[in-house]
């Protein structure tokens, strides 16, 4: 099976970690070009990848490849992924896929009767932790309450959109991902601190089965914190995803008499497994780990999130 013709879209701090990770999985990927506007980040695509094509436009080399990962501001996600699906082209988009839910809909008509894949890069997605604690999460007797937390000191680092944008839309996604009771109404609050934009949130979300979550995420925080837990009848569950490491509580006691147990696992490479998924899907026509639909429902869910902190009221959710 030949291999699949790669272009990356963006050199900037993540399109550097793409364009390493096209590199890496060289057997079945050909790196063909880097799409960069910049001129200083063009010298520095040509200095690290000098076999690479460097241009400024994808439409110098839409034709000459098969996929391309998209890895710019979010605010240019949907005019690039819609020039890529209507030439039949394979996308990885760095989330979100778009910016609001009116392009999330056109976005989905493009798509329609396309054989191509879009994978969405979700990354939260892939941590181990899942792999042990999904269908126990899956399986939680209702109702049950979630909180999750993600918040960082400033970094400077993509101030060209909000806080719940950036960083609450992996945890947005990872509600609907791993928990069977889906949102269906938020209201939040927040601070504009270092920009004119949403740079703390506090979210909440009411779910089905008198179910709950609370999201907080924040860039102007004084140490970093990534962190889910869920209380049900059952007990508790405790993952620290800055530490990878998890705490079980049941509702009773162990057999060594202890009443919580913990269990490290593994630090994964995240965006080296979106890759390997998205051109296994390319090559095989699997459907896309993360596809359209849990884009665009992140989408919603983080349109619904702005509303809410906007208007200061609530809003219902409604899930593609």
């Amino acid at each position: 099976m030949k291999k699949v013709r790669v272009a990356v879209l963006g050199y900037g701090h993540l399109g550097k970690w793409h364009c390493q990770k096209v590199e890496a999985h060289k057997e079945v990927a050909e790196f063909v070009a880097i799409v960069e506007k910049f001129p200083a980040s063009q010298e520095a695509a040509k200095a690290a990848h000098p076999g690479v094509r460097i241009v400024s436009d994808i439409k110098e080399i839409v034709n000459d490849i098969d996929a391309a990962f998209i890895v710019t501001p979010t605010s240019t996600h949907f005019e690039l992924v819609k020039y890529l699906l209507e030439n039949n082209k394979h996308v990885f988009c760095e989330k979100p896929v778009c910016s609001n839910d009116n392009e999330a809909s056109k976005l989905k008509e493009v798509a329609a009767g396309k054989n191509v894949i879009l994978q969405v890069g979700h990354s939260e997605r892939f941590h181990e932790a899942w792999d042990k604690l999904r269908d126990k999460l899956q399986s939680l007797p209702t109702p049950y309450s979630v909180r999750i937390n993600r918040y960082a000191p400033f970094k400077g680092r993509a101030t060209d959109v909000d806080v719940v944008q950036d960083l609450g839309i992996h945890d947005l996604d990872l509600l609907m991902y791993l928990f069977k009771s889906k949102p269906i109404s938020v209201v939040a609050t927040g601070y504009k601190i270092r920009t004119d934009k949403w740079d703390h949130a506090s979210i909440y979300l009411k779910m089905e089965n008198e179910c709950e979550a609370h999201v907080v995420v924040g860039r102007n925080a004084t140490r970093e914190v990534r962190d889910l837990e869920v209380v049900s009848k059952d007990g508790t569950i405790h993952i620290d995803l800055f530490a990878n490491r998890f705490a079980v509580a049941t509702s009773g006691k162990n057999e060594d008499g202890t009443f919580v147990v913990e269990e490290t696992y593994g630090k994964r490479d995240h965006l080296f497994l979106e890759h390997k998924n998205f051109y296994e899907s390319v090559r095989t026509g699997r459907p896309a780990v993360v596809n359209l639909k849990d884009g665009m429902n992140a989408v919603h869910l983080v349109d619904c999130t702005l509303k809410a902190l906007d208007f200061d009221t609530t809003i219902t959710v409604k899930l593609a």
